[in-house]
């Protein structure tokens, strides 16, 4: 089937397509995790993180909190605990949830018994997926999507979280060896692409899947502007570095500049520079730094540092959905196995028509805060702690990365983290404002 149909309207997606992209999903999970060793799986080097065990189990309690328990008579749950220990933040659900930071002091239970816990729960949810009363489908089919979408962003947080863990080790191990290594190249010229604005809609409408913090769809405002037709590249971020972007107090927001110096940044995460040239880490182990890739790795207020010293600005949410709203989902996603940025290519043309890497390769900075649309109201009950509660402190992204699933993303979706988080395969692109 399609990877995408999972996510058309209802009535579009059979029960034996689900239950196939059911056990794709799951089945993803576990080749993320194939090559890890087994002391790989309990690490967690920083808060933000969490151990590749913990992900295995809390995508797994997920399925068996939210369809298992309400929708299978007489379920038994796997383990009466893991509730507390795999629950991430849903204070509604009544188990509690074993603190954050603590995820990787636990030796138990083994990943032997997780995958058990997993298997568990998979055969249960194959016969709910295909002999749910008929009357329960229509909420089954909902929250079964959510659960989907659900593993593929913790598959992606699988993924980061592995190589923020790798990279705290001296030895930079590699996570494969076997992927591939672009050569290096120069990235082509900025160009700009110009948008008319006016009165534009945004937002998800009703047809196929969104989360709920992508809607109600809506009409704003916006001023002419024009975007960069490509991302900031590598090459573009070295020359900031160069020119003591990183000791210039007048190009930060005070709550970045504070950041940089309590924490010593003065490059991107993974960036070291090593006998005069930069190399960065990556999945693959340390490499040189690649001029015409994405920089990637940065926080929010390194995007906007960079923005106003080159005299432009970050674009707001709704400038890049309305920018990105005719563009195909396509580019370097998880299923490319490259789990990097690619370098930026050419434009055909000396004059740019076109944005380039839209989707994938690296989530892109928006200047918008992460805040309600107008008449957003959160779904009831503990699956509205999904979205609605996080919004505050936080910047939006937009555009999937490398580490994305292709049929996870869309010109909608509204990813978000607090401005000082750099973990994440984060880049930017800029814009500006035109009469």
């Amino acid at each position: 089937m399609s990877g995408s149909s999972v996510n058309a309207p209802q009535d579009h997606v059979s029960r034996a397509d689900l239950l196939g992209e059911f056990r794709r999903v799951r089945a993803l999970t576990e080749q993320l995790c194939a090559p890890l060793a087994i002391e790989d799986y309990v690490l967690q080097t920083r808060v933000e993180t969490s151990p590749p065990r913990w992900h295995l189990a809390h995508v797994t309690w997920f399925f068996e909190t939210f369809l298992l328990q309400p929708f299978v008579a007489g379920y038994q749950v796997f383990h009466p605990r893991y509730a507390y220990l795999f629950n991430s933040y849903y204070e509604q659900t009544g188990s509690g949830f074993w603190p954050r930071h603590e995820r990787g002091l636990l030796s138990r239970p083994t990943v032997d018994e997780i995958r058990d816990y997993r298997r568990h729960v998979d055969e249960a949810m194959a016969k709910l997926i295909m002999a749910s009363r008929t009357a329960d489908w229509p909420e089954v089919f909902h929250r079964l999507r959510v659960g989907l979408n659900h593993e593929q962003q913790h598959q992606e947080l699988l993924i980061t979280d592995i190589k923020r863990n790798f990279a705290h080790n001296p030895l930079r191990p590699a996570y494969r060896e076997d992927l591939a290594t672009p050569a290096l190249a120069e990235p082509p010229p900025m160009r700009w692409v110009e948008f008319a604005g006016g009165l534009v809609e945004i937002g998800a409408g009703p047809d196929g899947f969104s989360y709920d913090n992508e809607g109600p769809r809506h009409r704003t405002f916006l001023a002419p502007y024009a975007l960069a037709d490509r991302p900031v590249t590598n090459q573009d971020y070295l020359q900031f570095v160069a020119d003591g972007g990183y000791r210039d107090p007048a190009l930060w927001l005070a709550d970045g500049w504070a950041q940089i110096q309590a924490e010593g940044w003065r490059a991107p995460l993974y960036w070291e520079e090593i006998d005069g040239a930069w190399q960065v880490m990556t999945l693959g182990g340390m490499r040189p730094l690649n001029p015409a890739e994405p920089v990637c790795h940065v926080s929010y207020y390194e995007a906007d540092a960079f923005a106003t010293w080159s005299g432009r600005r970050l674009p707001s949410e709704a400038e890049w959905e309305h920018a990105a709203a005719g563009y195909l989902v396509e580019g370097n996603f998880v299923e490319d196995q490259l789990l990097h940025p690619r370098p930026v290519p050419m434009q055909a043309s000396a004059e740019a028509t076109s944005l380039m890497q839209v989707f994938g390769d690296v989530w892109e900075w928006t200047a918008s805060a992460y805040l309600p649309y107008p008449g957003y109201r959160p779904v009831a009950g503990a699956l509205g702690e999904y979205n609605g509660k996080f919004m505050c402190n936080q910047m939006v992204l937009r555009g999937g990365s490398c580490a994305s699933s292709a049929n996870h993303v869309r010109a909608t979706y509204r990813n978000f983290f607090y401005p000082q988080e750099r973990w994440q395969f984060k880049g930017f692109r800029l814009a500006e404002t035109r009469s």
